[in-house]
């Protein structure tokens, strides 16, 4: 059964999962978590990064070295020409891919000299138009290094640009054919990247190339380079990615295919793009995360473009190798912000994702499962967070946000290292953070209110720490006043009179205290609820405000603890001089009124009724039968787990209905053979007693006394044994002994 306070609740997480679930959809953007899962995610990049130089992909750079020794930039293409010719001819790599592109004709002043004086002031001398014709193919070095690039497995790059770029809508250069033709209508369910505008290469590079790919330039968008695109879309074609159509070449020329999730492009979503027997995971948007091998560059063999061309770089790096010429020079402008460096060469970029290619460890991006999986994550968080905030305390609800914080950590970087799947690691550590702070806030400001509000109703009554336990339970927690079975209790001090007189007020006020303070302490302990001090005399009860159904077992156990602490109390008073206590404890169990009473002067939460006032009656009875305990029959039947004394039937003062009062011994686990025997014989005095058997019952009693003479109840009974005799009991006596006085 839902309280009003567990609908709130309930409420409050349903609210944030729902924000959470929109946010999850794309519904609803949230710029922090964004943020923070960004970070998050490159953490992760940088914990496991391996550390180590892949061999088998090696940069050709394109560093201040070279641009010392061979020109500044742009260089002469035929010094690409001789680099491309080393690579191939004196190093035997198997494919170069150039992270540069060549859109404008070579710069030669010496062809641009030839070439005025041709049509200049020597256009008319044959000799020299012969030598030119001869020099000119010598100095036509775009011709040169197109020649070196042809029947090789060599790609070229070129830049496309996006629709909110500067250079939307340039085209410069030749754009070489598409990847896949017409791949807007081929693959409508499809979302390619598009692309506004490219600078391409010269044709002749163009035409000389055995394949080309576009450079991915669009970070997320806080700057850092996380993914690349894989294909985009211009004029209706798709275009491959630089590393797309080197790996093409490595595979000879393999088509590019898709993975769809069910299989069928119109029944999926896109999950790889596989090239031959390379499977690379992307999202819906092409895109293919980089999976980073070191947290600083140089995560792969660097050999100074220089160094190649002049053929003094070491054979047994390049061997075999797959290349990548690049720049490392800043000058250049080619460095990234990564999640591994905040100045990384853009070439190391296209390394890192071939090499993760090569190894399978390009990760899911976001498969469409995923998202499920979140929503079922944030659902479980909600559900498990709002539980324990409904019935745990708040120290409890913290230790569970720990764990499960720590699980969610966990098993994201299990799923991240052995999975090779980016799991979401904030969403469902803010959610969970979030879930944590409302509820605790709601528990501060409204919960601890009505808190505080029982505590101050009830803190004269009950103990501070089932103020908690109340607050769990409030709608059986009330000052309204109500009819209720409970169990009543009066402990008074005998012959409190004598002992007062005995003492200065000072040391009796002493004396009360240390006597009443370890009483109440033992009532509070078992649940009990103070009612009023009397003097000497304590009111209590079991059952209110709290309602419990084991109230008399309580208040029996309470009875039996304070005998003891009382023995331990006189021994202290024994030592002061004080006059050591005996008390008279009344118990009974009944329906009675519980609440707040009074009169508009003064007002206090009490109980009233017969069964209160049978058990002032069984504690002053206790006088009369020598024990310091006396419960009624209610209360007996109430708590079965104890031993019971039967001691006698009786009419109190003021009932007409007789009642069985009994005196408590003991749990019933604590009683021996012996004591057994005593109570099989006593109840047997009792039987004959009431069958007006006098001499049975004197002879039985009699025994008892002699051998337990500390009970003083036998000597009792022999007494109304001696009057019976000469005073026979009516006709129809029911064996009940009617109390004329309080």
């Amino acid at each position: 059964m839902f309280t009003a306070r567990s609908l709130i609740r309930v409420g409050i997480s349903l609210a944030l999962f729902i924000v959470f679930f929109a946010y999850v959809n794309g519904a609803l953007p949230l710029t922090l978590v964004d943020q923070l899962e960004r970070s998050a995610y490159d953490a992760r990049v940088r914990l496991t990064a391996s550390q180590t130089a892949d061999p088998r992909i090696v940069i050709v750079d394109i560093d201040d070295k070279t641009l010392k020794e061979q020109g500044q930039w742009p260089l002469p293409r035929d010094k690409f020409a001789q680099l491309v010719d080393n690579l191939f001819n004196k190093y035997h790599i198997k494919v170069v891919g150039f992270d540069v592109e060549f859109p404008d004709a070579d710069r030669s002043q010496d062809l641009a000299l030839l070439d005025r004086l041709s049509n200049g002031a020597l256009k008319g001398d044959a000799v020299f138009l012969a030598q030119a014709d001869k020099v000119r193919p010598q100095l036509e070095r775009d011709k040169i290094f197109a020649a070196s690039l042809a029947h090789r497995p060599a790609v070229l790059g070129y830049v496309f640009y996006p629709a909110n770029a500067p250079e939307a809508g340039e085209k410069l250069g030749q754009l070489p054919p598409p990847a896949i033709p017409d791949a807007s209508h081929r693959y409508p369910l499809l979302t390619f990247p598009q692309a506004a505008g490219y600078t391409a290469n010269l044709p002749v590079l163009e035409a000389a190339a055995a394949g080309h790919g576009f450079f991915s330039n669009e970070p997320d968008v806080d700057g850092s380079m996380r993914r690349v695109n894989l294909l985009q879309e211009y004029d209706g074609n798709a275009y491959a990615s630089l590393d797309l159509a080197v790996l093409q070449v490595l595979e000879n020329g393999a088509p590019i295919q898709f993975d769809f999730e069910s299989g069928v492009q119109d029944m999926g979503h896109l999950e790889n793009i596989t090239v031959g027997q390379a499977v690379i995971p992307v999202d819906d948007e092409m895109n293919a995360l980089v999976p980073y091998r070191a947290t600083s560059f140089k995560g792969f063999p660097y050999v100074s473009a220089t160094d190649v061309i002049k053929g003094v770089a070491p054979a047994d790096t390049l061997k075999d190798a797959v290349v990548y010429v690049g720049t490392s020079a800043p000058g250049l402008q080619d460095l990234r912000s990564t999640p591994v460096g905040g100045a990384y060469p853009g070439v190391e970029v296209h390394a890192n994702l071939m090499s993760g290619i090569f190894d399978v460890r390009v990760m899911q991006a976001h498969p469409q499962y995923l998202r499920g999986a979140l929503v079922l994550v944030l659902l479980l968080i909600s559900v498990l967070i709002t539980w324990v905030a409904m019935t745990r305390s708040v120290i409890t609800g913290a230790l569970v946000a720990v764990v499960v914080a720590g699980v969610i950590l966990l098993g994201n970087l299990a799923l991240w290292k052995y999975g090779d799947v980016v799991f979401p690691l904030m969403p469902p550590l803010i959610f969970l953070l979030a879930l944590y702070m409302f509820h605790l806030l709601y528990g501060f400001f409204i919960e601890s209110r009505g808190k505080r509000h029982l505590s101050k109703m009830f803190s004269q009554y009950i103990p501070p720490e089932l103020v908690e336990e109340m607050d769990e339970r409030k709608d059986t927690a009330t000052m309204e006043s109500e009819s209720r079975e409970l169990t009543v209790m009066f402990a008074d001090v005998r012959d409190f009179t004598s002992i007062s007189e005995a003492l200065q007020p000072k040391e009796l006020s002493q004396l009360m205290n240390e006597y009443l303070t370890p009483m109440t302490r033992v009532i509070h302990t078992h649940r009990g609820t103070i009612d009023k001090y009397m003097g000497d005399a304590i009111m209590s009860f079991w059952g209110a405000p709290l309602h419990y159904p084991e109230h008399a077992r309580y208040a029996v156990e309470t009875a039996l603890k304070m005998t003891e602490t009382l023995k331990e109390l006189n021994a202290t008073f024994k030592a002061k001089g004080w006059p050591e206590l005996r008390i008279g404890v009344g118990i009974t169990t009944g329906v009675m009124s519980v609440g707040d009473m009074g009169s508009e002067f003064r007002r206090a939460y009490t109980v009233m009724g017969d069964a209160v006032n049978l058990s002032s009656r069984l504690e002053g009875l206790t006088k009369e039968y020598k024990v310091q305990i006396l419960c009624s029959e209610m209360t007996k039947d109430a708590a079965p787990e104890f031993q019971y004394l039967e001691l006698d039937r009786v009419r109190v003062k003021g009932k007409e209905k007789p009642v069985g009062i009994y005196e408590p011994l003991m749990h019933k686990d604590k009683v021996d053979k012996d004591l057994k025997a005593l109570l099989l014989r006593h109840k047997q005095a009792l039987a004959a007693y009431r069958n007006q058997d006098w001499d049975g019952a004197e002879k039985e009693f009699f025994s008892l006394q002699q051998s337990n003479p500390g009970m003083l109840v036998y000597s009792m009974y022999l007494d109304r044994i001696a009057y019976f005799r000469s005073h026979p009991p009516v006709a129809g006596w029911d064996g009940v002994f009617t109390f004329k006085t309080k």
